[in-house]
């Protein structure tokens, strides 16, 4: 049947998409990673530029355990043993020991009764937040939550949905004692850190006024934070938001193994009854085959790398490089986001200007990640850099070093 119809339809949608900005264009691929030499980091390889070496400072891997050599041997070795793939769901035959094994450890790491693994960390907020929504319940989500946040929502049709103003405690309270007697179950929903900005949610605050409001709900309420920036990118032994807002009482915390740990797949810990009761209901859980073997033990080195003294030595150094590229931004005149996160937005606060900052540092070997409206709304547009614990001294003051021939030109 032909398809020249609908493809013009899409053909007009993608120019509509390229016009407002909001187009992601074509995907840069990498072709070889330079392990690090001397002073330097790890250099990449990529399509559009194969003759040169770059910094990546758009990565996720916070403590660069993509290329530990451990984590490879683990992977390796598990891979050997058990194939490169589970073959089927986890109720068909599909769960192997190297699965049970990371959801042992990180149910004990988040001091949480259990933990259930799912495919990746968009999957696991929306197998979480699915089953867990009812027909009597009232969601409350921050504005600016993860968009697997607010597609989750989305599928799960809530009796009603509530946005509370990003980070704000008193429009928090006030939405919250908007739904008293609406709904038999509220879920306050929320990023531990927010993606975007690097700032990250009170969520001592967000317990003590859930707490106090519980029992105005037949259901009670529920708290449910997706903490996968957080977690392994700061506290002191990388447990994240709750660690550095001293807050261990999160009803349901999300988190993913494809950022800090360096592997691929998302989490969820929790209750014992919570988890059963995930594991009968949740279909990106039930029908979707679990990460493979080979990575369930790359994760859990990972894992019990930064439970340990290396690890924390590692968020030592993640922090000092994190504290040293902000304070040379903010000394080269730049404007940035207040926090201790990896995630360093560099404010431009023009589309245009943005744009133009990005292709300089590509140009200079830089890989960054430019956020334009209408990503984001006008007067936000920004620069993202990532600080991870690959990066050396050399790689940050280089990094500066282009930003401050930017600010001269």
């Amino acid at each position: 049947m032909p398809i020249n119809k609908l493809e013009k339809v899409l053909a007009e949608q993608l120019a509509g998409l390229k016009k407002k900005g909001a187009s992601k264009g074509k995907e840069s691929v990498i072709l070889e990673i330079k392990k690090p030499q001397g002073d330097k980091g790890p250099r990449y390889i990529i399509s559009e530029d194969p003759g040169k070496e770059f910094i990546k400072m758009d990565s996720n891997s916070y403590l660069g355990m993509s290329l530990r050599q451990e984590l490879i041997e683990a992977e390796t070795q598990a891979s050997e043993k058990f194939g490169v793939g589970p073959g089927a769901v986890r109720f068909i035959h599909g769960t192997f020991k190297p699965h049970v094994e990371i959801e042992k450890k990180l149910a004990a790491f988040h001091k949480r009764e259990a933990c259930m693994i799912f495919s990746s960390a968009y999957m696991t907020v929306c197998g979480v937040l699915s089953p867990l929504i009812s027909k009597g319940t009232i969601v409350i989500s921050d504005e600016l939550n993860h968009n697997s946040i607010i597609n989750a929502i989305r599928l799960s049709k809530p009796k009603d949905k509530k946005i509370y103003a990003h980070l704000n405690m008193d429009a928090l309270k006030i939405k919250i004692e908007e739904s008293i007697g609406a709904g038999q179950r509220l879920i306050i929903v929320t990023d531990g850190v927010f993606s975007m900005r690097g700032d990250y949610a009170d969520l001592k605050k967000i317990m003590d006024m859930a707490i106090k409001y519980h029992s105005e709900f037949e259901e009670g309420i529920i708290t449910i934070v997706d903490d996968s920036h957080g977690v392994g990118a700061y506290g002191k032994t990388g447990r994240g938001t709750c660690e550095v807002s001293e807050e261990d009482g999160v009803d349901v915390l999300v988190s993913t193994l494809g950022k800090a740990f360096g592997v691929n797949g998302g989490y969820v810990v929790s209750s014992n009854k919570i988890i059963e009761f995930l594991r009968e209901t949740s279909p990106f859980y039930i029908y979707s085959n679990p990460i493979t073997p080979g990575e369930a033990a790359a994760a859990l080195k990972g894992v019990e790398i930064l439970d340990s003294e290396r690890g924390r030595k590692m968020l030592r150094y993640l922090s000092e490089m994190t504290n040293y590229f902000k304070e040379g931004v903010t000394n080269l005149g730049y404007e940035t986001i207040k926090g201790e996160h990896p995630i360093v937005p560099v404010m431009i606060r023009d589309t245009q200007k943005t744009i133009d900052l990005v292709s300089f540092l590509k140009e200079k070997g830089i890989l960054v990640v430019g956020l334009k409206y209408p990503v984001v709304p006008k007067g936000d547009e920004c620069i993202r850099f990532q600080i991870g614990a690959s990066h050396t001294k050399d790689d940050i003051n280089y990094a500066l070093g282009v930003l401050g021939e930017a600010m001269q030109s």
